[in-house]
């Protein structure tokens, strides 16, 4: 038996997460030594929240949640996360219809596999997150890319989509604000998405994971947008990006009853039950004070001002305004093809390696996201560190 047959084709098929992977070589890099600055990963640079941490040290003292419990999610949270839906969606779903997932990650893979049979097409706006499209063949479907550039600001039309759409297409994913974009379509250009998925018969599956993370405008959702989908679509969320809590792996589904129970089913086998006291700590983020949340999110704003103002004097980088979460995606055409210090690179890819190994800085090159040509950076780690990687750049490519 080779060693490649050892492995189910299934699994030797998932590429590894790209922006784990460059976040990974930058801080092994770090460990050498080497003063590289990362702007690879999706992590705010901030202390999970006071309230929340203290939430979790009480839980430690209550013995009751040293023990299994239901593998849909704590009461108490699946109560939070609905209140919390009807608030940001528009969506008065009931507790019922929440399941808490170890993470957003989680919630994406179960989603798929609810709703995919084999050969059923996954509309993918692209740029897009690495997991979906892995996500999506992990249920033995088949993810459409539709791609829309900085031109479009990174959002896809209804023409755009319509054109892909085949008699085998059972989903539109839909991502807004974007990773790893930015982007956040307007309640005009989300009511015409939701109203052409509705008018075909397609499930939407919604990923709000940046929903409260938005600078100077309201990211609608979907299913407020066309309450009609309510019946054919799944929300996706957590509490990782906006309350500073990527390590405590937990997150959600939204959706109809019967495609809940079925993920609750997965679950019951693949998990069970969230760590407890994850759970309470969310709790506690949901329904605590919004003030350090809110302190988040205005120097999240701030960093984002810096960086495109600064990404946007690097020769040949184009950057639009990103309009949420945390990340600016810069067309970078313009900067390939030349040569710097004996490197002439031709992708962004090659960019990526030339930037992190003589400016050393990390960034993730479009080819993780859709085509080449792009580099996402992150701008949730600290305001110094941010200038300091982007002035590196301005020096290596304005030499």
């Amino acid at each position: 038996m080779s060693n490649l047959s050892r492995l189910s084709k299934k699994i030797s098929a998932i590429a590894e997460s790209a922006t784990l992977k460059v976040d990974a070589k930058a801080k092994a890099l770090q460990a050498e030594g080497r003063p590289v600055i990362s702007f690879a990963a999706g992590e705010p640079n901030f202390a999970t929240p006071e309230h929340i941490v203290d939430a979790a040290r009480a839980a430690l003292d209550d013995p009751k949640n040293f023990r299994y419990t239901a593998a849909a999610g704590l009461p108490e949270l699946r109560e939070a996360v609905a209140a919390k839906t009807a608030r940001d969606s528009g969506w008065e779903a009931s507790a019922s219809q929440v399941i808490v997932t170890n993470g957003g990650k989680q919630a994406v893979y179960q989603s798929f596999q609810a709703l995919l049979d084999p050969g059923d097409e996954v509309i993918v706006p692209s740029p897009f997150w690495t997991t979906y499209p892995e996500a999506i063949q992990l249920a033995d479907g088949v993810p459409v890319e539709v791609f829309a550039g900085a031109d479009q600001g990174y959002k896809v039309t209804v023409d755009q989509l319509e054109a892909a759409r085949t008699d085998r297409t059972k989903v539109l994913l839909f991502v807004s604000p974007s990773n790893p974009t930015g982007a956040v379509y307007s309640p005009e250009e989300t009511r015409a998405i939701g109203e052409w998925a509705e008018s075909n018969g397609l499930w939407v599956v919604a990923d709000e994971i940046y929903q409260n993370l938005t600078y100077g405008l309201r990211a609608t959702s979907i299913v407020e947008a066309v309450p009609a989908l309510q019946d054919r679509a799944i929300l996706v969320n957590g509490v990782a990006k906006s309350y500073a809590m990527t390590g405590w792996r937990l997150g959600w589904m939204v959706g109809p009853a019967d495609i809940i129970k079925g993920a609750a089913n997965l679950q019951s086998h693949l998990t069970s039950n969230i760590n407890n006291i994850a759970q309470r700590a969310a709790i506690a983020a949901l329904t605590g004070p919004t003030e350090p949340i809110e302190e988040m999110r205005l120097a999240f704003d701030r960093r984002r001002q810096v960086i495109v103002e600064e990404l946007g004097k690097v020769p040949g980088f184009v950057c639009p305004t990103p309009e949420g979460a945390f990340y600016a995606y810069v067309d970078v055409t313009g900067a390939l093809g030349k040569s710097y210090r004996g490197v002439t690179p031709t992708t962004s890819l090659e960019l990526a390696d030339l930037i992190l190994s003589e400016a050393e800085v990390a960034a993730v090159p479009g080819e993780a996201f859709g085509p080449s040509g792009y580099l996402r950076f992150s701008y949730a780690l600290g305001d110094e560190a941010l200038l300091e990687g982007v002035r590196r750049i301005q020096a290596l490519l304005g030499e």
